[in-house]
């Protein structure tokens, strides 16, 4: 099977009480042809620069089990260190396997960067 790699977009937001969040913003397909890179590249951001994560789904229009299952596993990863970790701008493809697993009541989902942004935790240490 041929490596896919997906493309990511990193950025560092200082929330107002100097907290930092890490948003990802990865763009195209999250499969199984890359949703293990995407996996990785969350528990390096959680485990080395901040406990708090914001992913951006506003550029991936297709995701599948394998893709949701890397989120979940971002999502624990977070809370084992008492961390965040919320979803925004999810595309209206992807929205719907959210919603048929059940998975968007899971998961904090936003609809804009702004607001997941807004709804981190404050005062707590990273």
């Amino acid at each position: 099977m041929e490596q896919k790699s997906i493309h990511m977009e990193q950025k560092t937001h200082t929330t107002q009480d100097g907290t930092t969040v890490i948003v990802l913003t990865p763009t195209g397909r999250l499969d199984i042809t890359t949703a293990w890179q995407f996996r990785l590249k969350l528990q390096e951001c959680i485990s080395k620069l901040s406990h708090h994560v914001v992913v951006n789904l506003g550029q991936v229009n297709f995701i599948d089990s394998s893709g949701l299952t890397s989120l979940v596993a971002g999502m624990r990863d977070a809370d084992k260190v008492r961390g965040s970790f919320r979803i925004c701008n999810v595309h209206p493809e992807a929205k719907l396997v959210f919603e048929v697993t059940m998975m968007d009541s899971v998961f904090e989902i936003f609809e804009t960067e702004q607001e997941a942004l807004e709804g981190v935790p404050r005062g707590i240490a990273s």
